[in-house]
């Protein structure tokens, strides 16, 4: 069995794309107490999720902590993308959105500061 090896052009999109961590919780002030209700809740929440990850609204990679006490997301919109998707699910969840790097654009961030550096 091959393996998928990605071309030179795809592996330089990926380093120039922008990508988040997004850790999101849930407000406990608005969770209900009753069982019943909040599982109507979850249910429909997790229905949300599925649909914009089928749809690619702003995320591909979604996750739930086992304690349910919230989860991750990882996202590569833009931040006032990120803030428009992430707008519809305020007050419920709150969210802590991160940008993050690859190596490959941590390596290419260092190299031009120690250039910077020595000119």
């Amino acid at each position: 069995m091959g393996s998928y090896r990605s071309t030179k052009k795809e592996k330089e999109a990926r380093v120039k794309m922008p990508k988040s961590y997004v850790k999101w919780q849930l407000n406990k002030q608005l969770i209900p107490t009753d069982p019943e209700e909040k599982v109507k809740l979850w249910l429909s929440f997790l229905a949300m999720v599925k649909d914009q990850i089928s749809a690619g609204t702003w995320t591909n990679e979604w996750g739930l902590y086992y304690d349910f006490s919230g989860g991750y997301a990882f996202s590569e919109l833009s931040v006032p993308d990120i803030y428009g998707a992430l707008s519809q699910w305020v007050p419920y969840v709150e969210f802590d959105v991160k940008p993050v790097l690859t190596a490959d654009q941590a390596i290419e961030s260092l190299k031009k500061v120690v250039a910077a550096a020595q000119t």
